[in-house]
């Protein structure tokens, strides 16, 4: 058991991935932020539905993230303005699917399981913080050299 964490905490801070790693867990740390603060803002001090405080503040937090992880994470740039719509389209959609996944979490917890939303917004984000790094990596910020371009 020691061993196999040895190996994740050598892959995550390793020379491959450390940079990008340590950049992603801060920019998610930070995206994160934002999407609790705004869900906490607009459900709990302006009460505004549970649902439609998640939605608004996930959107929120994903344009943040698309700017931050573009610009910050993966360093990536845009060849040509075509590619730079298709990558914010992909980056979006991508979005969209975890976003589903949090919402769907939060509803269930909050209004099947009886549960704080909170709790659900806590569970589902550890889901979508790896999901989002992976599709982010494979589908929207990948160098030409990972795409058999060079």
């Amino acid at each position: 058991m020691i061993s196999w964490i040895k190996k994740i905490i050598d892959y995550v801070f390793g020379k491959k991935l450390g940079g990008e790693t340590i950049r992603y867990l801060i920019v998610g740390v930070m995206t994160t932020l934002i999407n609790f603060g705004l869900f906490e803002l607009m459900h709990e001090i302006m009460d505004i539905d549970v649902t439609v405080s998640n939605v608004t503040s996930i959107s929120v937090s994903i344009i943040f993230a698309y700017f931050a992880n573009k610009l910050v994470v993966f360093r990536y740039r845009s060849e040509t303005t075509a590619a730079l719509v298709l990558e914010f389209l992909k980056f979006v959609g991508s979005r969209l699917f975890t976003m589903a996944l949090e919402v769907g979490l939060v509803a269930l917890f909050y209004y099947i399981l009886g549960q704080d939303a909170w709790l659900g917004k806590a569970v589902s984000q550890v889901l979508v913080i790896i999901a989002n790094y992976i599709i982010s990596k494979a589908l929207v910020f990948r160098s030409k050299r990972e795409k058999g371009e060079e």
